[in-house]
Order: C-alpha cells, then sequence, then structure tokens
C-alpha cells in the first residue's frame, strides 16, 4: 500500500510524452512507472515535471533581512558590506537571529529547497549567531537538512579569538569548517589560515568550505592552495571552495595549470552569479568584468559546480527571494550558458551538483529505494524552468506535502 502517489508526472527534458507515477511508501519512493494501486493520498501533478529537491548550497542565515540596517551599502562593495555588517552583529541576540532566520527558512522551503548550507559568523565572541542556528538546525531537522559551517568573517589570524572559536564551533557540531584568506592581513597569513583550517577539519573529521578569492584581484591565488591541501589532507570531495571570483581574471595559461590541480583534487566549487555580479568588477574600468569565476570552463573540466543563492536583503545583497531557479536564470547570463544542454546542467547545479557539494549525494535523487523529497512545478523542459522561474506546485519531504503554491493565472480584457 502506497501512503502517497504523484500521478501524471514528467521526467525533466523526456523526449515523449509519456506520464508517469511516483509511488510513496513511509518517507521513500518505492516505485516510479505506472501504478494502478490505490494510495492514501494522491496528487496530480497535470504532466509537470517532477525533480528531486533543490539545493541551495550556500546562503549566510545570520545575516538575512537586514539590509539597510544599520545603514544601506551605497557602494556595493564586499568591503562596506562587511563593515555594516560589523557594526550590525554587535547587537545580535539569539531570538533577533531565530526570527529573521525562520522567515528566510520557511521562504526556501516554499521554493522548494530542502537542503541548505548556512555560513555562519563566528567572529562574534559570544557566538550569538552559532547557538540561534544550531537550534534552527535541530528544530527542523524533521523536514529539512542544514548544513553549517564556521566562517571566520574577518580572517582566521587577523581577528584575534577566532582560531579559537572556530574550535568552539566545532566542539559544538558545525558540520564544516571555513576560511578567508584573501581576507587577511598578508597573502603569508592567508596561506597559513589554510592550513589552520585543514588542520582543525582533520582532527574534528569535518567538511572544508572556504571563501576563496572573493576579490577582483588577478593576485588572489589562494584556490590552488586550497586544491593543494584538499590532496595533501586526503579530504578531495569534503573540500568546496565557494566564490573563487578571481579566477575571471587570470590568464590563460595559469588557468591551464589550475584546471589540472582541481581534476585532481576533486573540489566542489560553489558560485554565487545573484550577489557576485552585483558586488564585484566595482573598481574596475569598462569595459567591466563579469563578476563570477569561469563556471562553464570549469563544468567542461569535469569539475564539481554548484550555485548558491547566497545573500537575501542583507549588508551585502539588498535583493534576494531565495527561489534558486533565479539565480539559475542569472547565471545563464553571466556565464554564457543559453545553450540547450548548458541550461540542464544549471538545473543540475542547484540540485543533483549541489547535493554532491553537501556530501549528500548518496540518499538524494529520483529513485526506487531513495527517500522521497520531490519537487513538483510546471513545466516539461529545464528551459521553462529558468524562463519563467515557476513556483513549486507541491513541495514534498520525506514523503509528506509540505508546502504548496497556485499558479498565477493572468486574464486579458482587450
Amino acid at each position: 500500500m502506497y501512503d502517497l502517489i504523484v500521478r501524471n508526472a514528467r521526467m525533466i527534458n523526456q523526449e515523449t510524452d509519456d506520464q508517469l507515477d511516483i509511488g510513496i511508501s513511509g518517507e521513500r519512493i518505492t516505485k516510479i512507472g505506472k501504478i494502478s494501486e490505490k494510495a492514501n493520498e494522491e496528487i496530480d501533478a497535470l504532466g509537470h515535471i517532477i525533480l528531486p529537491s533543490f539545493v541551495e548550497s550556500h546562503i549566510h542565515l545570520d545575516t538575512v533581512l537586514t539590509a539597510g540596517n544599520p545603514t544601506w551599502n551605497e557602494s556595493g562593495t564586499l568591503l562596506e558590506g562587511i563593515k555594516i555588517w560589523g557594526e550590525r552583529k554587535r547587537h545580535l541576540t539569539k531570538e533577533d537571529v531565530k526570527q529573521r532566520a525562520t522567515q528566510v527558512i520557511k521562504q526556501l522551503i516554499t521554493n522548494g529547497v530542502l537542503f541548505i548550507r548556512s555560513h555562519v559568523d563566528i567572529s562574534d565572541p559570544h557566538l550569538t549567531a552559532l547557538h540561534a542556528l544550531l537550534e534552527l538546525r535541530e528544530q527542523f531537522s524533521k523536514h529539512i537538512t542544514i548544513q553549517l559551517v564556521a566562517f571566520p568573517q574577518d580572517g582566521i589570524l587577523s581577528c584575534p579569538g577566532n582560531i579559537e572559536r572556530l574550535e568552539k564551533a566545532l566542539e559544538l557540531g558545525v558540520d564544516a569548517v571555513g576560511a578567508i584568506p584573501h581576507n587577511e592581513h598578508t597573502r603569508e597569513a592567508g596561506v597559513r589560515s589554510l592550513e589552520i583550517c585543514f588542520s582543525l577539519a582533520k582532527k574534528y573529521e569535518r567538511m572544508v568550505n572556504v571563501f576563496c578569492d572573493e576579490t577582483d584581484d588577478a593576485e588572489s591565488r589562494f584556490l590552488e592552495v586550497v586544491a593543494d591541501l584538499a590532496i595533501e589532507n586526503e579530504l578531495y570531495e569534503r573540500v568546496t571552495a565557494s566564490h573563487v571570483n578571481a579566477m575571471s581574471h587570470y590568464s590563460e595559461a595559469y588557468v591551464a595549470k589550475l584546471m589540472q590541480l582541481l581534476q585532481r583534487s576533486r573540489v566542489n566549487i560553489v558560485v554565487c552569479p545573484l550577489v557576485s555580479s552585483v558586488m564585484q568588477s566595482r573598481l574596475d574600468t569598462w569595459p567591466k568584468g563579469r563578476g563570477i569565476a569561469r563556471v562553464k570552463d570549469l563544468w567542461q573540466a569535469g569539475v564539481n559546480v554548484s550555485i548558491g543563492h547566497d545573500d537575501i536583503m542583507t549588508p551585502f545583497y539588498p535583493v534576494g527571494t531565495g527561489n534558486m531557479l533565479q539565480a539559475a536564470h542569472l547565471a545563464l547570463h553571466v556565464a554564457h550558458m543559453s545553450g540547450v544542454n548548458e541550461m540542464e546542467e544549471l538545473i543540475q547545479m542547484i540540485t543533483s551538483r549541489g547535493a554532491k557539494t553537501l556530501q549528500i549525494d548518496q540518499t538524494y535523487g529520483l529513485a526506487e529505494g531513495q527517500l522521497a523529497n520531490i519537487n513538483v512545478i510546471k513545466g516539461k523542459h529545464a528551459i521553462d524552468l529558468i524562463q519563467y522561474q515557476p513556483k513549486c506546485s507541491y513541495v514534498i519531504s520525506k514523503g509528506s506535502v509540505i508546502a504548496t503554491s497556485k499558479q498565477v493565472e493572468s486574464e486579458l480584457y482587450v
């Protein structure tokens, strides 16, 4: 007996108009195909797409909904954003963080996001945001997965006490340890910060997620250090480098060498086209850069690339809806990925590739035996999703419908 059947669905980009059913028993998918039996609950997908849940592989739940508080980032630069957030975080309370983050988590769920990796700033001596997000991780664990990365926004070596706070965060149970080498005072300090980060990851058997080369400086080359340390410490796929914007400024000769190192290291790359396209290249003269890493080159080289939405109404990015399809839509433009196969790959970058980044790919996906984490969404092909960015008609978490959205219909009177 099935507990839930999703009827009349289609896989994305399937060549025929054949429709299929998804049978769910308990928390798992038990059949994909035509199902003659009845279920306790049934959903008519109306011939629309079924996808595995979206994955948000890079967000900051501690900073969400703080744009304009205490001031707006008028320059739009990363440095001004860090300064404003530095003022705001002095006034954090657990209740403040939980209220804002809860609002955004619910927003993400309605957009079909059931897997979230959130960075949390540990530069606060009281670790206020971390304690708040650890509680929310547990509170929402029945329906969604939240991974937390201990993120030293002000640097590991350049901010007194951050080494001790990183270790405390690991003891409290964060999923990954981070670093921000380009924000350290010197290149040498940046390298040492990465060595500390990897040492802690090994000690506590956690993943690594580094803010890496989020700058327009072509001389910022910490990605090679991250890849080398991933190999040296045998962490490989458990390592992620986020942003890597400086890569768009590297010479072709250096990129050729770097690609080989990335292939050997098997590290994951997360790009954030929404925030990067606004924040990067502010200091460029015309023509201004695109502000994003070489997504297409990385993908074609076999590097695992996923897309993050990143900030939602923060000192770093004043807007944002939490819709992963919006991030994929912008990636199409700034990464020059408008080919049919390329658009299909963009959807993978917010689903299966994101799952690989979070190291949950063994239990993720639309297959019999897997957990039933499913989105039903209007459209037939990848281009439909990227072009129209529809809301999910149904969001299913571990076999239970936890969110629904009605499609907006327009009427014309002329």
